[in-house]
């Protein structure tokens, strides 16, 4: 069994979702396109209540690459959570994480 990852996440809503036009497919056949979407930071996340993200910090939007394959996946105005590297590059004062 694997161990979660208890580091901090941030987590924040998405408000645009950018397809970057490079595909790949799964193993199963199911094609997975790469997104950059921008998300504005509200908070951690729910699995690390007790800490508080610095005001200034609060609605500056990141740039973060996650790949679609479904219609759900391009959904704007959802919750979405920052990996704990990610979250990490942010706190450090990064706001373009797509590694371009």
């Amino acid at each position: 069994m694997k161990a979660f990852d208890v580091r901090p996440r941030l987590k924040g809503l998405v408000l645009k979702i950018e397809k970057a036009g490079e595909k790949v497919q799964d193993s199963e056949g199911v094609e997975w396109e790469k997104c950059v979407f921008t998300v504005a930071l509200k908070g951690y996340s729910k699995r690390t209540p007790q800490l508080e993200l610095d005001k200034k910090l609060v609605d500056r939007e990141v740039k973060l690459v996650r790949y679609c394959a479904y219609d759900w996946h391009y959904k704007l105005g959802v919750s979405k959570t920052l990996d704990p590297e990610e979250t990490e590059a942010v706190l450090k004062g990064e706001t373009d994480l797509t590694g371009v």
